[in-house]
């Protein structure tokens, strides 16, 4: 059915907005619930960034076994396939429908017996302009780096400069020259997989500029990635300049007691900083969390808006694969309990982060969350607790939790926190949580 502005209306059970991990993995599970549901990626092939991540370690929580990025990202793919998803590659959603415009939809496409649907979503591709209306919706659309210009490195503007994801891309899957000699810009762990990438690719990495007082992967990686490459990380330190004419012949870096040096080099990779693609959800008028930029979740994924959920990286900038991918079978539960109990957003209280910490996942306790029986499945009780991300170092931390000036916790945490990486926090003290008060506040 043609609706207005030519677009071709369509609906079905599910619309899954990104093929990562964690949109995949939801897919699989609810088309395995019988559901009608259509995963749109606006990149030529599904799977995310492991597509183009060559190292191995993927895939250990969820499939229970070490895979390299694109065995992993085909498997997933694969998996929500034969589950019965559809899932359409170089689809751009282009925004959301005016809610009240051309309302009508084929009613041979999805069940007759539904609540109204949600705005529609514009999508243009090869096959032309559409429409889709859904019972349900999950925001899968990830996380990216930002690049020098956003991080407001100054400089000559010239090629060679680039994000760990266009690097791997260029490498991987275009088999593109990078350089010869590089420098990267940050020393996450996401910064050790440029590194790889870079050493692949036959580029020698002259050395790794961080910030913070130390590197941010686990220790483990590090010294692996120092025995095999023995490149330095410059620690405490910034790059504040790019040079070059037609391409990078060098960048200008100050260390923590004022002094500058300048490394010559033809290539800088500029790592992390995440910022989630959240543009979707900002269009959608959905409640966005301040620290993280993604939009505020229950721990089913459950949105501001009924019938909206978020999973993966949009919300939590930036965990692992696996990890998302175990996001997007906890939602696909959540989905399949609203299409089948569709209701108003539930009642719940915002968790504010608070000190060193920038931003909780879980962004917000409803009364699921707390109900011992489903703490386990939501991923807040126990040793995993919740997901945290902080901006600094912090030794041992005093972790203090309140409500309405009420202290629900506080105790010294075991372990020291490590700047720019997730990590759990104890939750069990979220039974104590009135879901009738104010925000809890969490702080380092």
């Amino acid at each position: 059915m043609t609706g207005s502005a030519g677009r071709r209306r369509r609906e079905v059970d599910v619309l899954v907005v990104g093929a990562g991990p964690s949109g995949l993995t939801a897919a699989a599970a609810l088309a395995r619930r019988g559901l009608l549901v259509e995963v749109l990626e606006r990149e030529s092939e599904p799977g995310g960034v492991p597509r183009h991540c060559r190292h191995p370690g993927y895939g250990l929580r969820d499939l229970h076994r070490s895979l390299d990025g694109p065995t992993y990202a085909r498997r997933l793919a694969e998996a929500a396939v034969a589950a019965g998803a559809r899932v359409r590659t170089e689809v751009a959603v282009t925004g959301w429908a005016d809610p009240g415009a051309d309302p009508g939809a084929d009613p041979g496409t999805a069940a007759s017996s539904r609540p109204a649907p949600l705005p529609a979503l514009e999508t243009t591709s090869a096959t032309g302009l559409e429409a889709l209306t859904a019972r349900a919706v999950v925001l899968a659309t990830g996380a990216r780096e930002r690049p020098r210009a956003a991080r407001l490195v100054p400089g000559d503007r010239c090629d060679g400069i680039y994000t760990t994801g266009l690097l791997q891309q260029l490498v991987h899957l275009h088999g593109r020259p990078v350089g010869r000699r590089a420098v990267v810009v940050g020393a996450e762990h996401v910064s050790f997989s440029a590194l790889l990438t870079l050493a692949q690719a036959g580029v020698e990495v002259l050395a790794m500029v961080t910030d913070q007082p130390s590197h941010q992967t686990w220790p483990a990686f590090r010294l692996a990635a120092a025995l095999r490459y023995q490149v330095p990380v410059l620690t405490g330190s910034r790059v504040v300049a790019v040079r070059g004419r037609g391409r990078v012949h060098g960048v200008v870096v100050v260390d923590g007691h004022g002094r500058t040096r300048e490394i010559a080099c033809d290539t800088v990779v500029f790592t992390g900083d995440w910022v989630p693609d959240h543009e979707l959800a900002r269009t959608a008028g959905l409640t966005t969390d301040a620290g993280s930029r993604g939009p505020i979740v229950d721990g089913s994924g459950r949105t501001s808006t009924s019938g909206i959920f978020a999973v993966g990286n949009l919300v939590h900038p930036v965990e692992t694969a696996d990890r998302c991918a175990l996001d997007g079978l906890r939602v696909a539960t959540a989905v399949a309990a609203h299409l089948a109990h569709p209701g108003p957003p539930r009642a719940g209280v915002d968790l504010v982060a608070a000190g060193a910490l920038r931003w909780l996942s879980p962004g917000r306790l409803a009364a699921a969350d707390l109900a011992a029986a489903d703490l386990a499945a939501a991923d807040l009780a126990g040793p995993k607790g919740l997901r945290a991300w902080a901006g600094a170092a912090v030794a041992r931390p005093r972790v203090r939790v309140t409500q309405d000036g009420r202290d629900l916790a506080v105790r010294r945490s075991p372990r020291s926190v490590v700047a720019n990486r997730p990590f759990s926090l104890d939750a069990s003290w979220v039974p104590q949580v009135d879901l009738g008060g104010g925000p809890v506040t969490v702080s380092l």
